[in-house]
């Protein structure tokens, strides 16, 4: 009972190469945002909550005060 498999459509192997392509772009996106996420969280002594609220360690005081 051998079953011989059909020879692959040319439509197939495009949809493979594009396939692979979008992967490569998927792969690279998660790579971007990982490295942006490490680099955010190794500089955490700087990081602040960003709650659209005025930061006092970036405001200059006042000479009267």
């Amino acid at each position: 009972m051998a079953t011989e498999f059909r020879e692959e459509h040319e439509l197939h192997k495009r949809r493979f190469g594009r396939n692979m392509g979008l992967l490569a772009v998927l792969i690279a996106f998660v790579a971007i945002v990982f490295g942006l996420t490490i680099v955010k969280v190794s500089e955490g002594g700087k990081m602040e909550a960003f709650d659209h609220a005025t930061r006092p360690s970036l405001l200059v005081p006042e000479d009267g005060q």
